[in-house]
């Protein structure tokens, strides 16, 4: 279980989301899961630690500490949904302690911790989000094979790979663009006539 500061869900889904989904799989025994749920928050967590004032190693050992408690109280989380919030308020405590014991203790109040942690939805907002998603993807899926790939490929990532991705779809890279654009037009249309035909 390594700390990563730097890491990010995937595009299009909360970190909230994401690690509840992880935190679900893992306590049914997906071990691999708990690594998902370290890359999704730790950049959240690491925030809310170093708002303390703590240097690099003693906010490391914070964030560490924060996911060893998680590990023997996951048992006391009964809501997936509510583990992010578990892990920040576990994460702050152990920070004022651990600044205290330091001599710079500090309080930092609930506006500091928001400016520095995403912005969590409501469960309205993630059932629209999600329902939208479900639309999105199945509209995707009745796309040619090619614009599937493609994208799927730009959707999911910040910096594709024109070179090999005109290599795997046998295309030139200049064509690439116009595809995507032809593509895009394609699901806008889909979805306009889903909308159309409202919900079966």
């Amino acid at each position: 279980m390594s700390i990563d500061q730097t890491s990010t869900a995937p595009t299009g889904e909360s970190v909230w989301t994401q690690a509840a989904d992880c935190f679900r799989r893992w306590s049914s025994g997906d071990a691999e899961a708990l690594d998902g749920m370290v890359r999704a928050l730790s950049p959240v967590l690491w925030q809310v630690v170093r708002a303390y004032g703590l240097d690099r190693d003693r906010a490391e050992d914070v964030v560490q500490s924060t996911w060893l408690a998680l590990v023997r109280r996951r048992d006391s989380i009964n809501d997936a949904q509510a583990v992010g919030s578990w892990l920040t308020t576990t994460a702050r405590r152990e920070a004022w302690r651990v600044s205290r014991l330091e001599g710079r203790a500090e309080p930092v109040s609930d506006e500091v911790i928001e400016l520095k942690v995403p912005e969590r939805r409501s469960a309205e907002a993630e059932a629209i989000a999600h329902d939208e998603g479900e639309r999105l993807w199945a509209g995707v899926s009745q796309l040619s094979d090619r614009c599937q790939r493609l994208l799927r490929v730009i959707a999911f990532s910040d910096r594709p790979d024109y070179s090999g991705l005109a290599l795997e779809l046998g295309m030139p890279v200049g064509s690439i663009g116009p595809t995507r654009g032809r593509c895009l037009d394609k699901l806008r249309t889909l979805l306009a006539d889903q909308n159309d035909r409202g919900p079966r």
